[in-house]
């Protein structure tokens, strides 16, 4: 079970977190293990809502995994003690889930576990790219290295997904503003607006009538709407949460217009840097191929590396089975995977591919945020001015009858 404690650090700083164990006193004493002092200690309650229960709220970023990695990168070049690292890494982590789990870790090593395998039990936070390259890192003693270009591939990810995240804040700003404005409008307005015309006996003009009648509709069948709308949305995210829509979002997503083309790059950057990566690790590239397949997160090119760790495992290129797939692999994706099998520099021409794609991607999300920025001022001033016509010109009308 989960106890709560408040406790006072080696250094005199006072900080709170859970710990799992079988009683208090055992957790009073695990924690005394890593030079944290127990002030008070209680059972937690399991509360369905409690933050730490909910699942998005603990995830434990890529940023934060890159910080982690980077920092214990530097400790152990710097041959402090795996559990020491460990443990002081998790005094200065804010997330106490990810506080947590890096003590766990840290106990797990001083029981005698590989890092790799301490770092295996939380599968969630260290996926199994991570955990192989630290185990490449363990059988050539160079853990160090391998922290290091974790934290390198993770903070590029971060890159892209920041740069995303950041492309789609204004879109989304837009249209909640709409979300909040339409509702009230035809909910609030509109039928005192109705009310209005009706002791005025003025026609009203097309958009109002429009509106009303879109109001008398809302009032009548709205609730089916809503309904409708509720069952359809949970049967579209049950459906691509099972195998078969997976697979159908997967190819789907990869066809669409614009989007298509860059969720391509994004696949070929994750597929083309993590065996880069894995391969100057010294990992095999078969090795590496299957872990690229677990990690690369669309069904359609997991199919095409699955196809192609068989084919190289007898005797064939990784560039002969690619060229069969010029949809989803360029030919200059091809020709630069080619020449690094020729010439042996298969990892840096697989970084070379990275470094042109991950440019090709922030041009082209510089370019959707500059061309949806004007394309959105126009349809939210559009939408205004729809409301503002149907909502101002009965009231001018009602005025003058008056």
């Amino acid at each position: 079970m989960k106890y709560i404690y408040q406790a006072r650090s080696k250094e005199g700083k006072m900080e709170t977190g859970t710990v799992e164990a079988s009683s208090k006193e055992a957790a009073a004493l695990l924690l005394q293990k890593y030079n944290i002092f127990v002030t008070s200690i209680r059972e937690q309650t399991p509360l369905i809502l409690r933050a730490e229960n909910i699942s998005f709220l603990n995830k434990v970023s890529k940023k934060d995994l890159a910080i982690f990695s980077r920092q214990l990168a530097v400790m152990v070049q710097s041959r402090v003690p795996i559990t020491q690292s460990l443990k002081s890494l998790s005094v200065q982590t804010k997330s106490p889930n990810f506080k947590e789990k890096i003590l766990k870790i840290a106990q797990l090593v001083e029981e005698g576990n590989p890092l790799s395998e301490a770092f295996a039990t939380f599968p969630d936070v260290f996926n199994i790219f991570y955990v192989s390259l630290i185990k490449t890192g363990e059988a050539s003693g160079k853990i160090s290295e391998s922290l290091y270009y974790l934290s390198d591939h993770l903070e590029r990810e971060n890159d892209i997904s920041s740069q995303i995240t950041g492309a789609m804040i204004y879109p989304i700003f837009v249209i909640s503003v709409l979300l909040v404005v339409i509702p009230i409008v035809v909910l609030f307005l509109m039928p005192r607006l109705v009310d209005l015309l009706k002791e005025t006996a003025v026609k009203p003009p097309v958009f109002t009538q429009m509106m009303i009648d879109l109001y008398g509709f809302l009032a009548n069948y709205g609730w089916i709407l809503l309904v409708g709308f509720f069952l359809l949305a949970l049967f579209i995210i049950y459906y691509f949460t099972t195998k078969e829509g997976k697979k159908r979002y997967d190819e789907l997503s990869l066809k669409l217009p614009f989007i298509g083309g860059f969720l391509k790059k994004t696949f070929l950057i994750r597929f083309a840097e993590n065996i880069s990566t894995l391969i100057g690790a010294g990992l095999s590239i078969n090795n590496a191929l299957k872990i690229t397949r677990d990690t690369v997160g669309n069904s359609v090119y997991q199919k095409i590396l699955a196809e192609t760790e068989e084919r190289v495992s007898q005797g064939e290129k990784i560039s002969a089975v690619l060229v069969k797939y010029p949809d989803y692999a360029p030919p200059f994706v091809v020709q630069m995977i080619q020449v690094g099998e020729e010439t042996g520099t298969l990892d840096k021409n697989l970084m070379e591919i990275v470094n042109f794609y991950n440019k090709e991607v922030k041009r082209a999300v510089e370019t959707f945020t500059a061309l949806l920025e004007p394309v959105l001022i126009i349809f939210l001033g559009i939408v205004v001015a729809f409301l503002a016509i149907s909502v101002l010109e009965p009231l001018y009308g009602a005025l003058g009858t008056v």
